[in-house]
């Protein structure tokens, strides 16, 4: 998708050097979801400004300038959990192209999850104004409220038929 539609920076086109609108940009965010037999670690939000009072992944952000997801998968489990987690020890689980279900400004995304049985450390909250608690749960018994395009990817998970691509907040029958 080109940006002749004439929206502005803020509507999520990055300008081009001339003023005019550029290509449309997604945010690329990475998920790490540490895995213990058929359960679930999950963090619960306080202070971030989105989501405050949901479960969400343990260890979960944006992939950062020059930064591959995979390493980015690593640094949020190290900056999150103070854990390290080897490239090799992360598995891929899907990926979820989402937007605004409201209709609102554009903003998209593409979430990589990535499961993660192997892990060295042990996993605390490393960013205790993030996080009020950190618990593991039974993927059959998660607490509520999850963060919503999280839970989508964990009921997935639950039921043992997760796709390799997911989208989530569109109109069209194939979104979730």
């Amino acid at each position: 998708m080109t940006g002749d539609s004439g929206r502005g920076a803020g509507g999520g086109y990055v300008p081009v050097s001339d003023g005019s609108p550029g290509r449309f940009q997604v945010i690329p965010a990475a998920y790490v979801l540490l895995r213990r037999d058929d359960q679930v670690l999950l963090q619960l939000r306080q202070n971030t400004g989105y989501m405050d009072g949901h479960w969400a992944a343990a260890a979960a952000g944006h992939v950062e300038e020059g930064e591959s997801v995979l390493d980015a998968a690593r640094r949020e489990a190290r900056e999150e959990l103070g854990i390290d987690v080897g490239t090799t020890d992360l598995e891929a689980l899907t990926v979820m192209h989402r937007t605004r279900p409201d209709g609102g400004p554009i903003e998209q995304r593409v979430d990589f999850f990535f499961a993660c049985r192997t892990w060295t450390g042990d996993p605390v909250i490393a960013e205790r104004e993030k996080a009020a608690d950190l618990r593991w749960f039974a993927l059959s018994a998660l607490p509520a409220p999850v963060v919503p395009h999280e839970a989508a990817v964990l009921g997935a998970l639950a039921a043992g038929t997760v796709p390799p691509v997911m989208t989530f907040g569109f109109s069209d029958p194939g979104g979730t």
